[in-house]
């Protein structure tokens, strides 16, 4: 076990690159296994999560070289029923080979994922839409079967815009006789690059970015070469980093449009966001305003964003109020914060944050990935050292955080837990909740232990 130790109190500064858009690499991935020819896909950031499924897809036959950020894939000797449950069941992404293999082979099998830390994402509005196009799917010990002797365009509309249903549903329409309608589609820019990757490939798909996405389906796909857009997510992190340090980042590559929704939030609380010839510059302020929000489907307030922002309010000016719409238990995060002395009251989907002068550093959890993230930032802001354990969430979408923070100015190390601490932890059982049983280490005993 890992973990990072932050002395905060550091404004950030310099340029920093985004990398590739962790959410859209992985349905790119998955869209490879469309084709028997090979596929170059440039700009793939190395995480956790990519990882895992360059293994499934080696697991199931294809052939994958790294150089550098680029991944060369031929999935030309792919055997759809040679299904890595262990490796599937670690991410919830590795549903989306459902519907490539469903299209190209005509069967499919996938463990049955389960929810995760930050909510249920039910697989329904997957096998509906995959039923409506003459699929056969079948639920049983823990596994998705799904099986078509041939796939028929129709209209499918999702009651929700999931944007896991929507690639699922366009990958295995693309090789479908006919035409298929995607109603209540979701719009991100991932779907749109997917929707690129596809075309590149050969792929017949009008509408991708809007509500409705046509697909008209083809005999075959070839191989196509690709470069994934830049990870709004992360460009948001880095936002919010300089906001809540009071510093000064220029983000290359950053895309304007695609973080427009924490653009608008952020210059209501005072921070200075501009373009830039390199991508976007941000500029914090000595202490920003409260400003209320509620997350929604994109072009909305990211929920991925959600956690890093409510950690700025926690030291903003006056009391926002944050309405969580996506995943019912989101808010795991507002715990953590709490320990480093924010003022959050959560009641359901609702928290209200009432903003505190500083933030002080205490041991606390990355409970998922964004919370993580949400965590890295408040413990830059806060006063002391900061201790936060079970980072391996935050490596699933952010590649060697404390290296590129550290290069903007950040005092940030990783560390590896001491075997009797961690050894400790696993015979008392300890979790974050059962903190106060035991001592809180003193910023002082902190200071002396990681000599920082």
């Amino acid at each position: 076990m890992e973990r990072y130790i932050i002395t905060g109190g550091t404004r950030l500064h310099g340029l920093v690159e985004v990398c590739g858009a962790k959410n859209a690499v992985l349905p790119i991935l998955a869209a490879t296994l469309l084709s028997a020819e090979t596929c170059v896909i440039h700009n793939v950031p190395q995480l956790q999560d990519v990882v895992l499924l360059v293994e499934i897809l080696e697991y199931l036959g294809a052939k994958i070289k790294w150089e550098k950020k680029t991944l060369i894939v031929n999935a030309s000797n792919i055997n759809p029923t040679e299904v890595p449950e262990e490796t599937m069941k670690k991410m919830r992404a590795s549903n989306l080979v459902l519907g490539p293999l469903l299209s190209r082979f005509h069967s499919a099998r996938a463990p049955f994922p389960g929810g995760c830390a930050i909510g249920s994402r039910p697989m329904d509005y997957h096998i509906k839409g995959l039923e409506q196009l003459g699929a056969s799917i079948i639920e049983k010990y823990g596994n998705i079967e799904a099986y078509a002797h041939k796939l028929t365009g129709d209209t499918v509309y999702l009651d929700f815009p999931s944007v896991g249903a929507t690639e699922n549903i366009m990958m295995a329409a693309t090789l479908a006789e006919g035409v298929t309608m995607i109603r209540n589609a979701a719009r991100e820019p991932e779907i749109v690059d997917l929707a690129l990757f596809l075309k590149s490939m050969g792929a017949k798909i009008e509408g991708a970015g809007s509500d409705n996405i046509q697909i008209t389906g083809v005999a075959k796909l070839h191989g196509a070469d690709h470069t994934v857009i830049p990870d709004r997510i992360v460009a948001g992190t880095y936002m919010l980093a300089a906001a809540i340090t009071n510093g000064d980042l220029v983000l290359r590559n950053a895309v304007a449009e695609h973080v427009e929704p924490l653009t608008v939030k952020l210059r209501a609380s005072g921070v200075i966001v501009s373009k830039n010839g390199k991508g976007l510059r941000v500029r914090g302020v000595p202490r920003v305003k409260s400003v209320d929000l509620k997350t929604m489907p994109y072009p909305g307030f990211p929920t991925d964003i959600q956690p890093q922002m409510m950690a700025l309010m926690t030291v903003a000016q006056g009391t926002s109020v944050i309405l969580e719409n996506i995943f019912e238990n989101r808010f795991k995060h507002a715990d953590e914060l709490r320990r480093m002395g924010a003022n959050i009251i959560v009641e359901g989907r609702v928290a209200v944050v009432k903003g505190v002068k500083r933030l002080t550093g205490a041991m606390v959890e990355a409970t998922d990935l964004r919370a993580g993230a949400a965590l890295v930032l408040a413990g830059m802001a806060a006063e002391g050292i900061t201790v936060i354990e079970n980072i391996g969430h935050i490596d699933r979408g952010y590649h060697r955080l404390e290296q590129k923070y550290a290069l903007l100015g950040a005092r940030i190390v990783r560390e590896k837990m001491p075997r009797e601490e961690e050894q400790e932890i696993k015979q008392d059982g300890l979790s974050r909740d059962q903190q106060e049983k035991f001592p809180l280490i003193s910023h002082k005993e902190m200071e002396l232990n990681y000599k920082i």
